[in-house]
């Protein structure tokens, strides 16, 4: 997929996600033998994004919480969390993106759909995250 559209999926991916949050269903998993969350339109990529940060939502929310110096995740704008939650799970499931790719992404989304200073707060929080799971900045897994 090219970069202008990963970017793009990644976007869907973020509105996707905040527009769970703000209907209250962030957290409601599909049954057994039901198929994945829904994602209205869009990519695959994004479809695939949401899905995989839904899945593994406690574990990047306590991520997150370690890597937040200070800060509560509850208290973060809803965007904001949005954007880190997508960018946590792509570093976690995704191992042939460079995590550098993915934060870097992360912070040119949050300069448009939130402010220049989210963006430097992502950065921060976003290679502690990467530290702590032990991934590279510029290589991708094997």
């Amino acid at each position: 997929m090219p970069k202008e559209n990963r970017r793009q999926a990644r976007i869907e991916a973020v509105q996707q996600l905040y527009a769970r949050e703000m209907r209250g269903v962030l957290v409601t998993r599909p049954a057994d033998g039901e198929p994945a969350w829904p994602v209205d339109g869009g990519s695959a990529f994004a479809a695939a994004l949401v899905e995989q940060a839904l899945g593994r939502l406690p574990e990047i929310d306590r991520l997150l919480a370690a890597a937040l110096q200070n800060w509560d995740l509850r208290r973060l704008g809803s965007v904001d969390r949005a954007i880190l939650r997508l960018a946590v799970a792509e570093m976690l499931v995704h191992p042939d993106i460079p995590a550098a790719v993915t934060i870097n992404e992360a912070i040119e989304i949050a300069r448009s759909l939130a402010t220049a200073e989210s963006a430097r707060f992502a950065n921060g929080v976003l290679d502690r995250v990467r530290k702590e799971i032990g991934r590279d900045p510029r290589t991708t897994a094997d």
